[in-house]
Formats: C-alpha cells, structure tokens, sequence
C-alpha cells in the first residue's frame, strides 16, 4: 500500500530527531559539530614534528626556537600560518568549498604549469616559486584541489560511476595535476595521485581493476629482476595451465579464463613498457637507486648512502633511544636531508623502539578516525572527500617510512606534519580542517531540519 505524504514526512521527522539526538550526545563532537579528537592530534604531531626539526639540526649557534634564519624557527612560523588558515577554514562558510572546487582546480593548475617556466630549477625539478627568501611549491596544494574537484564532480547530480564516460573524467582529473607534476620532474609528488585510486574504488570501480593493478606492480618488479623472455615464457607457462585447469575441470567458469587471459595480455604489455622505460626513460641515478633497493647493486658511498645511513640511524638508537638532541647520525650530518625526507631518522635515533610506535601508532590512529569521520558523512561530497584526504595521508606515510627504512625506492616525498617545509605543511593543514569543517556541517544541517 502506498504510503501518504504525512505518513512519509513523520517517518523522516522520527529518523532526523533519532539521528540527531544521538549526533549531540556524541562525545567526539563539540557543541559545534568540530571533531576536537582529530584536532588534537594534529596538534599534538605538528609539535612533534617541530621538535625532532629542532633536535635534527640543533647547533648551540642557534639554539633559539624562535631564530627565524634556520629550518625549525621558519617551520614554527609556517605552523602559525597553517593554524591561523585552519581557524579561518572553521569559520568560513562549507558551502565555499563545493562551489568554488572547480575555480580552486584550475588556479592551482595553472600555477603547476607556469611554475615549470618561470621557476629556478632546485634539485633537478622546477616546482618551486621564489617569494623573497621563501620558496612556494604549488604541487602541494594541488593535493587537496583535486580531491575538491574529484568530490565535486563525483557528486555531482545524476552522476552515475559506473558510466564509462564518467570514470574517464574522473580519471582526466587525477591524470592532469600528476601529468603536470612529472613534467616539473617531481616524481615522488606525481605519484601521491596514485592514492586516488583507492577513492575511486570506495565509490564503484570494479574490484578486478584494483586486482590489474597489484599484478601489474608485481610484473614490473619481476621484470627489474628477471631478463624479460624468460619472465614472458613463465607468465604465458602459469596463463596455459589455469585456462587449461577451468577449461576442462570447471567448463563454467569462463569468466575466469578471461580474467587470467587479460591478466596475461597486461603482463606482457608491462613487461616489455619496464624494460623500455628503464632502460629509455629513466635517467641513471633513478637506475641506480632502483638496482640498490633490489639488491643488484651494492653503492653504499653512492645511491644507497641515504638508506644506508638512515638505518644505522634508526637502528643505533635501540630500544629507548639516545635522547633529545642526543643523536650523533642526525647531530654529525650523516644522513642527508634529516628534517625533511627522512625525518623518521631523528625519531628512531632519539627516542628508539617506542618512539617510532608512538609516530606509527599515531598515524595509524589518525587514518582510522578519519575512516569513522569518511563513512559518517550523509553528503556524498564530504566522503568522496574525506576518503581522498585519507588517501593522500596514507600514500605519504606508508611511502615515506618504507623508504625510510630500506623497504621501498627513496622518491623524496615528506612525511606529514613532521617533515620541514611551509608549503607541504600548509597543504596537509588545508587538506585537513576543510574535511573538519565539512564534517561539522552534519551536526549543522540535522539542527536545520529541526528548526
């Protein structure tokens, strides 16, 4: 029997006063919808991170938290700004952010492609503007304008994902900024879009895409490791015995030879785009680095010094650590870039075993809250987002401490809320109090409907 229209509006009535109700006795939000527990948290690693960039390039010259001319009193300015812009985010209306996501896209992609022209090059990459003694990256603020305009368009009216015309739009906008990006010669920041991906498959992409792309990492490492015929003739051996097992044992399972046929098809397209691209593409100190993650080189004076030495570091501090400002790896300038890529360093040397699972452990615990904050949205631009936002901060912390410790490739990129630098700082900050601000729209837009 259908239901009236009076019947339909009580039954939304009950649904608000339940939700909303159980929404306000909820000890994790404030009177204004704020998530104080993510807050804290990233108060609490922006300090920590201040004090190992403190303690990583400590000299009794300058030993003032607030000297202006060396790394950390720069950093204890660009947290001032990061909280100022954080506070404005709070009290700034959440309706600018979903109207003005494609306005901020395109500005901030623009500033990609004309800092790839006008600007110096520094480390072998032109990703830097040069504002007086300041250096301005634009890729860093790319991050959270894709995950903007990702939301945006993703949420958008009638917008179906499983249209192929949608996930190429959507791919297009993930694809430019990290196009840019590698055009800048940053790959470490191009790869950061990658995290994307997970987003995209929260929202409907087909779990045998994600399968494809695990395979295709897998190939690519075998095929650094083993000549390519040889990799071939073992990849088609495997592809021949499933069909054959499924064709004849299980005939109805044809969906699977299929897959294990285009499983195939991609392994050899990978194999052979490597082998080109490593050997074509890649300059050699990105071939070296590679051939000393695998074993096939051993430079420990050369492209594996950085690792080299950010192990001994970590490994000399034990279980308890040296202490604060105690570390003579870090303090003797043994590994390089200490307060910015591998900060980790200061972290295991001063403070050990269980200072490292302190940093893990509170990452960990800011992922997953920010998880329960993705999955609580009732606004499909606020998830689409916030998962964005979990991405991005997944992708940076799993990369840079692999790297950190000799299990991934060293591709240069910060570890959030620690690693020195304005413009990553600022741009994990926005990225963050954005999500909290939209997150405290929820408890907003309920108390709208009961009033």
């Amino acid at each position: 029997m259908k239901k009236t229209d009076a019947e339909t509006s009580l039954e939304r009535w009950n649904y608000t006063t339940k939700n909303y109700a159980a929404l306000t006795q909820n000890k994790d939000i404030s009177t204004e919808g704020y998530d104080w527990t993510i807050i804290i948290t990233y108060l609490l690693m922006v300090s920590a991170g201040l004090t190992c960039i403190y303690s990583a390039i400590y000299t009794p010259a300058h030993s003032n938290l607030f000297d202006f001319q060396v790394s950390h009193g720069k950093q204890f300015m660009y947290i001032c700004i990061a909280l100022g812009l954080g506070f404005i985010i709070m009290l700034s209306d959440y309706e600018i952010y979903p109207t003005f996501a494609y306005i901020l896209y395109a500005v901030v992609m623009l500033l990609c492609i004309a800092v790839i022209f006008v600007s110096a090059e520094v480390k072998g990459a032109h990703s830097w503007f040069q504002v007086g003694g300041f250096r301005f990256q634009p890729s860093e603020f790319g991050k959270f304008a894709t995950a903007l305009c990702l939301a945006k368009f993703l949420s958008g009216y009638d917008i179906k994902f499983k249209n192929i015309r949608t996930r190429l739009i959507a791919f297009g906008i993930i694809g430019l900024p990290m196009a840019v990006t590698l055009l800048q010669n940053d790959t470490g920041s191009a790869m950061v879009y990658l995290s994307f991906i997970l987003v995209l498959y929260r929202e409907g992409l087909p779990g045998w895409v994600l399968v494809l792309g695990v395979v295709a990492a897998v190939v690519a490492v075998l095929a650094l490791l083993i000549k390519p015929l040889y990799l071939l003739i073992t990849l088609s051996f495997l592809a021949t015995v499933i069909i054959i097992m499924f064709f004849f044992i299980f005939r109805r399972q044809l969906t699977i030879i299929y897959f294990t046929i285009g499983i195939w098809l991609v392994s050899i397209v990978m194999v052979y785009s490597v082998d080109f691209v490593f050997n074509h593409v890649m300059q050699e100190h990105q071939r070296t680095r590679i051939n000393v993650l695998l074993g096939k080189e051993i430079d420990l004076k050369g492209a594996g010094y950085n690792v080299h030495q950010s192990k001994i570091a970590i490994g000399s501090g034990g279980v308890l650590g040296k202490g604060w400002l105690q570390g003579t790896q870090t303090k003797f300038n043994f590994v390089p870039e200490q307060s910015t890529d591998f900060i980790f360093c200061t972290v295991g040397e001063e403070y050990g075993l269980w200072g490292t699972f302190l940093v893990v452990g509170g990452f960990v615990f800011l992922l997953w809250r920010l998880v329960v904050m993705a999955e609580r949205q009732r606004n499909k631009f606020n998830r689409i987002y916030a998962y964005s936002v979990v991405s991005i901060l997944f992708f940076h912390f799993f990369i840079n401490i692999g790297m950190t410790i000799g299990l991934l490739p060293v591709i240069g990129i910060p570890l959030p809320f620690f690693s020195y630098g304005g413009s990553s700082l600022l741009g994990f900050s926005i990225l963050l109090f954005i999500l909290i601000k939209l997150d405290s729209n929820r408890v907003h837009e309920l108390a709208g409907v009961m009033d």
